[in-house]
Parts: structure tokens; sequence; C-alpha cells
């Protein structure tokens, strides 16, 4: 039966250690840190998670602030309060929920944002550096992943790895990062998605699978080695009547059936998730640690 990767447990604990760590800073009379979040209209999920975020800056003890924008806001307007966001010095960090109502242009919104302000990761200039192996802000989900293997001492050197699902957001820069120099990384990488053809044939000798597809159950048993580390993003919400949420959510692994054969697996929830925010946090004391140090 495989070890667990507990996302949740990690990330407790990495909130703890920014907590501690805001706290000296905070002694010193210097400013707490301060992450904003802009939400346009009120998409059911991305209400929810903002005010998680907003939950875990008061865990730490950073200063959050919500820009509410209705869903009809037009992109000029949306413009115009992400200037004054990357204006204000007293703000370390900001996000713009996606996704974007339609009307909007997503990546015109993303090039707008300061990269300095960018916590999460998304702009070209961020991506960019992250493929170059400079310093940047990493997109908060592969940047949780590589702290987990890391805190875990998963082995990647060398390895074989197979991402499925190549999004901006996780499949790529995922990617990119296992075959860095250094550890986490140094791994040879397989980027596979929904046109690749046999994929079990990748799967099956993959060292470790990170998948991003979105597909409940997808990886099955038999579509991985004896021992492979499997990494989970995938969250899908499935209506259950049975349940008391009416719904239950599942990842993209089979997980029953791949816990019999891999030897490191992160459950669906409380694998990955926690630790997207918890780097969502760490990416914001970075910033602020720039800012009052110049």
């Amino acid at each position: 039966m495989a070890n667990i990767l507990d996302g949740l447990k990690l990330s407790k604990q990495i909130k703890q250690e920014i907590k501690e760590e805001v706290a000296q800073y905070v002694n010193k009379s210097f400013r707490p840190p301060h992450l904003s979040a802009v939400l346009v209209g009120n998409n059911g999920a991305s209400v929810t998670y903002v005010d998680n975020k907003i939950k875990d800056c008061h865990a730490v003890g950073f200063r959050s602030s919500l820009v509410k924008l209705p869903g009809n806001i037009n992109e000029n307007e949306l413009l115009q309060e992400i200037k004054k966001l990357n204006e204000d010095k007293d703000l370390d960090g900001f996000i713009v929920q996606l996704p974007l109502p339609d009307h909007i242009d997503q990546e015109k919104i993303i090039m707008a944002i300061d990269p300095e302000k960018d916590v999460d990761g998304f702009h070209p200039q961020n991506f960019g550096k992250m493929a170059l192996e400079m310093e940047s802000f990493l997109p908060a989900t592969p940047y949780g992943i590589m702290t987990m293997l890391k805190r875990y001492n998963v082995p990647t050197q060398g390895k074989n790895v197979v991402v499925i699902g190549r999004s901006r957001i996780v499949g790529r820069p995922m990617s990119i990062l296992m075959s860095r120099k250094g550890y986490p990384g140094d791994a040879t990488v397989t980027l596979t998605h929904s046109k690749t053809q046999n994929l079990q044939d990748f799967t099956k000798n993959a060292d470790i699978v990170i998948t991003a597809l979105g597909v409940p159950n997808f990886l099955k048993g038999s579509m991985i080695k004896k021992g492979a580390v499997i990494i989970d993003v995938g969250i899908t919400r499935i209506d259950d009547s049975t349940k008391e949420r009416g719904f239950y959510l599942a990842g993209d692994v089979d997980y029953n059936d791949v816990s019999e054969k891999a030897s490191w697996i992160t459950p669906v929830p409380g694998g990955v998730g926690p630790m997207t925010r918890a780097m969502l946090l760490k990416n914001t004391l970075i910033a602020y640690k720039k800012n009052i140090n110049g």
C-alpha cells in the first residue's frame, strides 16, 4: 500500500513557518505582508477560492484585501483597477481570480499585472524566467508539488517522469521544473496530453506520474508500474445525492486501485490543493521581503 503525500499536513507546517517569519518582521515594527484578490462576477467556485485565500492570509498574519467587481465590468475598467494595484506601494502581491467573464481578454489582463506582484506566477515574464532557470515567481500548483517532493525526500534525479496535461497553469510548468538542474529536478520528462497515442505506454514506464487532466478516475493501477510515485492534480465535482453536500470530489487517479501499486500517492482532496494555497502565501512572502529589504 502506498505512502501518502499529505498536502494538508505539510501545508499546515509551511503556514506555521510563514506565520513565525511574519511575526519576526512585525515585531521589528515592519508592516505585515499584504495580498489582494480581484474577483470579477459571482462564479461560485471562484468565490469559495477567494474566501479560502483570505482565511489563509489571516491565519499567517498577512493583511488581505478583496477587490470585488461586477461581472459586466468592461475591460478598460478592469485594467484601471489593475493599474491601481500595480501602483500601490503597500501591496506586495495580488491575484486576478480566473476564469474571467467571456467578454474580457484574459491574456490582456495577465499581461497588465506587474510581474513583481504576480504571485500567481502567470505573467509571461515570470514563466520565461522560470524556463531559463532564473529567479521568478513559480505558479502556485507546480511550486506546491516541487515543495512536496522535496519535503518528503522523493528522489527525482534521473527519474522518468510523465506529466499528463499541458495547461500553462500546471502541466507545462511542471514539465519544465522537473527537468531543471538540481533537486527536485534533474528528471527525464515526457509531456503527454489528450492527443497522445497509447498513453499507457508512457505511464507504465514512469517512475513519477503527475496528472492534471480533469478526468475523474482516469489513471488505473494497470497503467502504472509497481513503486511509481503518483501526483494527482485533477479535481472534479461529481454530483451524488447520497452525500451530505450533494457531491463529492474526485481526482484523475483511481485511488483505491492505484494505491495498491504506487510507492507514494497524493489523496484528493487533501493532497495538491492545500499546497497550492500555501505556495501563494509563500510567493507573497517572497515579494514582501523584496519590498521591505529594497
